[in-house]
């Protein structure tokens, strides 16, 4: 396996044009590293793209305007970045879950997608706020919904010879709450069992805008239109929650694994809902 290193987004384009699948991106290598290891992957060459610090912007979004965040920006960044904790407070908080403090510190929010894990925290808070990835490649670049780019369990529509540069998203309207809540065998550190974003718009005690997305309840994280559908111009009620619940199981193809049963997983959805609908109720 050869290690290679780049400087410019020029040359690592150039580079993934010429080598396409023998080249695997690395940038913190919180996830790739242990994938090799584990000979998960076995690619001819690594290229490291950590020096581009062009790809390290955070720009929260002004007015008329989205969030816009480069693929390289360290969860730490994310969850420490106080502008960003007002505009996008799901991702911001997400991001401060993701391991512990040296994974935030060199694993980023490009890999956060890239790996497509079921369990990847930053997605869900991503998918609520209908984020789109930019891909480049060496003859330009196209953007897609994060939604349609997670395709399976560890698979993405990310092309061999393109990058992932950044991710924009939706900032929170006025009014408007938003949170990230999960269970972990370890709390927050560890990977989570069940992970719930919701974004929720209260008008006089009546939702006037709901979205849910929930990870590690399948193969990909998702979003729930049915869950969605039960909270809009609801009050909030225990029977809304219920039905919101059941929605977010009937969309669920959990799995038994060593973190959890797949029936608790289940059982734990209608109470992690709650959780995060309440604190969107609290911060609208």
């Amino acid at each position: 396996m050869q290690f290679v290193q780049v400087r410019s987004r020029a040359e690592a384009l150039a580079a993934l044009a010429e080598w396409g699948d023998d080249a695997q991106v690395l940038a913190g290598g919180t996830d790739i590293m242990l994938q090799c290891r584990r000979g998960q992957v076995a690619p001819g060459r690594l290229l490291h793209i950590e020096p581009l610090d062009e790809l390290r912007r955070v720009e929260p979004a002004q007015p008329g305007a989205r969030t816009s965040i480069g693929s390289l920006a360290t969860h730490r960044q994310l969850s420490t970045h106080d502008s960003l904790r007002t505009c996008q407070p799901a991702l911001a908080a997400a991001s401060g879950m993701v391991g512990g403090w040296q994974t935030q510190s060199v694993g980023t929010l490009g890999g956060n997608i890239a790996n497509a894990s079921p369990a990847a925290d930053c997605v869900a808070p991503l998918l609520v706020a209908e984020a789109q990835v930019t891909l480049a490649s060496h003859d330009g670049e196209r953007h897609m919904d994060l939604r349609d780019f997670m395709v399976g369990r560890r698979q993405t529509a990310l092309q061999p010879h393109e990058l992932i540069t950044a991710i924009d998203m939706e900032p929170l309207p006025a009014g408007v709450g938003e949170s990230y809540v999960k269970v972990g065998r370890r709390g927050a550190m560890d990977v989570a069992i069940v992970g719930i974003a919701a974004r929720i718009g209260i008008d006089e005690g009546t939702v006037s805008l709901a979205r849910v997305a929930m990870c590690s309840m399948g193969p990909v994280p998702l979003r729930v239109p049915g869950a969605e559908a039960a909270l809009l111009e609801s009050t909030l009620q225990a029977e809304d929650l219920d039905a919101a619940a059941e929605a977010l199981v009937a969309a669920a193809d959990p799995i038994d694994d060593a973190r959890a049963s797949a029936r608790y997983r289940i059982r734990i959805v209608r109470g992690l809902l709650e959780r995060a609908v309440d604190q969107c109720r609290m911060a609208s």
